[in-house]
C-alpha cells in the first residue's frame, strides 16, 4: 500500500477522496454482495421447506405401510396380568388360570470357613447334562465365588455370612443361583469327589427352577397348559405379550381391541404435518402492501412469490390429499379443505366413519398417505428432489458470486494502491513546485532590494 500524504502540499484530504473513488468503483461488487444475501435467504427458506416436506414424506410413508393402522390395545381383567401389543395382533380375548410363576434354581453350600477341598475343584452340571470344570485359586471362599462367576456357565455365586464355628471362626455359605428363570436353568455342582454339594437328597436346594404355567380353558375338554421360562408368554396370543405376576385360582382374561383413538391420532398427525407445509409456503409467498417513510405506497413480495418449483411442490401435495379415492372424497372420513386452502381434521366424523367401516377408513387413509409420501419425495429426495436441485443450484450460484466478490477485492485493492501512489506523487510534485516558487520569490525580492539601493 502507498504512503498517504494527506494535505502535505495541497491541503486536500486525499484519503477521503480516494475512498470516495473506490466506493464508486465498488458498486458492481456491492451488487454482487446483495445478490449473495438474497440467494442465501432463498436457500435458507428452501432448506426450511425441504426439511418440512422430507419429514412429511417420512411420516406419510410410515402411515402407508400395510399394518401401520392395525393398532390394538390389550387389557387384563386383573392387576396381576399385563399385556403389551406388538405387530400381528387381532381383536379378541382369551381366559386362563395362572398355575404357577417362573422361578430360578437356587442352592447353597454347607457353612464353612474355607472350602474343604484342596485344590478346590468343582464340576458345574447344566440341565442338559453338559459339564464345566472349575478350579479356584485357593480354598478362600472369595476365590471359589470368583471362579464360579468367571466360568460363564449361567450360574451366579455370592458369599453369605452364616454365623460362627465352634472355635469362633466366621462361617460362610455360598449361594448359587441360575442366571435365568425356568426349568432349563436347573444345575448341580459336584465337589472334587463327585458328590453334590447340595446333599444326597438335595436338602440344600433352596428353590427349584421351574417354568411359568397357564392353563387355557380350564375345566373343559380343551384344557391346555402353556409354559414359559419367564413370566412373559410371547406366543399365548398372536402379537400380544402377556406377563403374569401372581398365581391364580380363578380365570383371568386378556382382551384385545382396536385402538380407534390411536388411529385417529395418526390421521390428525398427518393433517397437522400437511398444514405445516402449506402454511410455510403461504406465508413466504404472500404479497403485502403498505406505506413507506415518504408516504408512498409500497409492495413487498414474499421470498417464494413466483417460484414455480415451490408452487409445483405445494400443488402436488395438495392434489395427493384431495383427489377422490374410488369416487369417494377424503371429506367422508373427516379430512376437509377449508376456504383458506388449509386442511381440517374432523375428529368426530373420522370416529363415526371408523366405527361404521374401519376397513374403508384405513384403506382411504393409507391411500392418501401413500400419495402424499410420493409427492413429498418428488420434492425433497436428497439426491434428485425438485427442491433439492434448486437448493444445490442456488448454493452453486452463491459460491460463484463469492468468487467474483473475492476477485473484486483484489481489483479494488490494486486500484486503491494505484490512486494512493498517484496522489502521493502529485503531492510531492506540488511540494517541489511550491519550493521553487518560494525560491523564485526570494530571488525576485533580492533583485528589487538591490535596485532600490542603487
Amino acid at each position: 500500500m502507498g504512503i498517504a500524504l494527506d494535505g502535505l502540499a495541497s491541503g486536500l484530504d486525499t484519503t477521503s477522496l480516494i475512498n470516495s473513488l473506490i466506493q464508486v468503483e465498488a458498486i458492481p461488487q456491492n451488487i454482487l454482495k446483495n445478490k449473495v444475501t438474497s440467494s442465501n435467504s432463498l436457500v435458507s427458506a428452501l432448506q426450511g421447506l425441504n426439511t418440512r416436506i422430507a419429514s412429511l414424506a417420512d411420516l406419510a410413508a410410515k402411515a402407508a405401510k400395510p399394518d401401520a393402522l392395525q393398532i390394538f390395545t390389550a387389557t387384563g381383567s386383573s392387576e396381576d396380568v399385563t399385556a403389551a401389543v406388538g405387530s400381528g395382533a387381532a381383536a379378541g380375548e382369551v381366559s386362563f388360570v395362572v398355575s404357577r410363576l417362573a422361578q430360578r434354581h437356587i442352592g447353597v453350600s454347607g457353612a464353612v470357613a474355607a472350602w474343604p477341598d484342596n485344590p478346590p475343584s468343582l464340576t458345574l452340571v447344566a440341565s442338559d447334562g453338559s459339564t464345566k470344570a472349575v478350579t479356584a485359586a485357593s480354598t478362600s471362599i472369595d476365590d471359589v465365588v470368583s471362579a464360579v462367576n468367571g466360568a460363564d456357565a449361567g450360574i451366579n455365586a455370592v458369599k453369605i455370612a452364616a454365623g460362627t464355628g465352634p472355635g469362633g471362626e466366621q462361617l460362610y455359605r455360598i449361594q448359587f443361583s441360575a442366571a435365568a428363570t425356568g426349568a432349563a436353568g436347573w444345575f448341580d455342582i459336584k465337589d472334587a469327589g463327585g458328590a453334590s454339594i447340595f446333599g444326597a437328597n438335595n436338602e440344600l436346594i433352596i428353590q427349584q427352577g421351574q417354568d411359568a404355567e397357564v392353563q387355557l380353558w380350564p375345566g373343559t375338554g380343551a384344557q391346555t397348559s402353556v409354559f414359559s421360562s419367564t413370566n412373559t408368554f410371547t406366543a399365548l396370543v398372536p402379537g400380544v405379550d402377556v406377563t403374569v405376576k401372581a398365581a391364580s385360582t380363578a380365570p383371568v382374561t386378556v382382551s384385545v381391541a382396536r385402538d380407534d383413538a390411536a388411529v385417529a391420532a395418526k390421521a390428525k398427525e398427518l393433517v397437522t404435518s400437511l398444514n405445516d407445509v402449506f402454511a410455510y409456503i403461504k406465508t413466504r409467498s404472500s404479497v403485502t402492501s403498505g406505506t413507506g417513510s415518504t408516504g408512498a405506497a409500497t409492495t413487498t413480495a414474499g421470498i417464494f412469490t413466483g417460484d414455480s418449483t415451490v408452487r409445483d411442490a405445494g400443488q402436488r401435495i395438495m392434489t395427493a390429499v384431495t383427489t377422490p379415492i374410488n369416487d369417494k372424497s377424503p371429506a367422508e372420513i373427516g379430512i376437509n379443505v377449508t376456504r383458506n386452502g388449509n386442511l381440517e381434521f374432523d375428529e368426530k366424523k373420522f370416529a363415526e366413519a371408523l366405527a361404521k367401516d374401519p376397513a374403508l377408513v384405513e384403506s382411504t387413509l393409507q391411500t392418501i398417505a401413500s400419495r402424499v409420501a410420493g409427492a413429498a419425495t418428488v420434492a425433497s429426495d436428497k439426491y434428485d428432489g425438485t427442491l433439492t436441485a434448486v437448493i444445490k443450484g442456488q448454493e452453486s450460484l452463491v459460491r460463484n458470486l463469492n468468487d467474483q466478490i473475492t476477485g473484486w477485492d483484489d481489483r479494488l485493492a490494486t486500484r486503491r494502491a494505484t490512486l494512493q501512489r498517484v496522489y502521493s506523487q502529485l503531492e510531492v510534485q506540488l511540494s517541489n513546485m511550491q519550493s521553487q516558487q518560494a525560491w523564485l520569490t526570494s530571488q525576485l525580492a533580492g533583485l528589487t532590494t538591490g535596485s532600490s539601493t542603487s
